[in-house]
């Protein structure tokens, strides 16, 4: 056998390789995939049947048709997740999905169609539900927030970061049902913030003047309210 016949052979064997390679990947991407051939990683507070029951995904269903992006903004948004990665797989067969909890760094109260939802809150404002919050993380929160909704995230937001940089302890942050913004400070107490919250951030700022000076004088003590509307 010469070095044109070997090469045809090699060449032969290559095609028949690949022809073979790409017909057991395609059976593969349209074989259905169960519920049995999820699996999750990062989190274990959350079950196959959570994953089911807060999506769109529907078994049998072809690998290859699962809607991973639209399923991944499913469950982020409704098990309050920070991040979630989901990904085809053909060997092992299945789908696997990537998970990120969000840590709680407060307790939280919502409404919903007039019924109250326990959760909790974490550092950007994001609701948690109760059930899907990670327990070791509880220990030693001990402040609240009431009547949260998806809008006052951002305000939240600042207002929980406020605490990190300044010497400041909200024990309560309270939203009552028009936004009115009602916030209790360990040191300060009550404090109005009202409903606007394009000036958060000068009265975060006011607020941290306010007791630095306050603890200059100590006086502390003869605060009831403060009124920053």
């Amino acid at each position: 056998m010469n070095n044109q016949q070997k090469v045809k052979k090699i060449n032969f064997f290559i095609l028949i390789s690949c022809l073979f390679l790409t017909s057991v990947l395609s059976s593969k991407t349209f074989k259905k995939v169960n519920s049995q051939d999820i699996s999750i990683l990062g989190s274990e507070l959350l079950s196959i049947e959570d994953i089911v029951a807060n999506s769109s995904l529907e078994f049998p269903t072809p690998l290859i048709f699962v809607k991973t992006k639209y399923t991944e903004k499913e469950l982020k948004k409704n098990l309050s997740l920070k991040n979630v990665s989901i990904s085809r797989q053909i060997f092992p067969f299945g789908l696997k999905i990537f998970i990120k909890t969000r840590t709680p760094i407060a307790y939280g109260e919502k409404f919903i169609k007039g019924e109250k939802i326990n959760g909790y809150i974490d550092q950007e404002g994001f609701f948690i539900y109760e059930e899907f919050s990670d327990k070791e993380n509880i220990k030693n929160i001990s402040s609240r927030v009431l009547g949260w909704k998806e809008e006052h995230k951002e305000t939240l937001s600042k207002i929980l970061h406020s605490q990190k940089k300044d010497d400041i302890e909200f024990i309560t942050i309270n939203y009552l049902p028009n936004g009115f913004l009602i916030l209790e400070e360990k040191s300060l107490k009550t404090i109005f913030l009202g409903i606007d919250p394009e000036i958060i951030d000068t009265q975060l700022q006011i607020i941290c003047n306010i007791k630095n000076q306050l603890i200059e004088k100590n006086i502390l003590e003869r605060i009831d309210n403060i009124d920053l509307t």
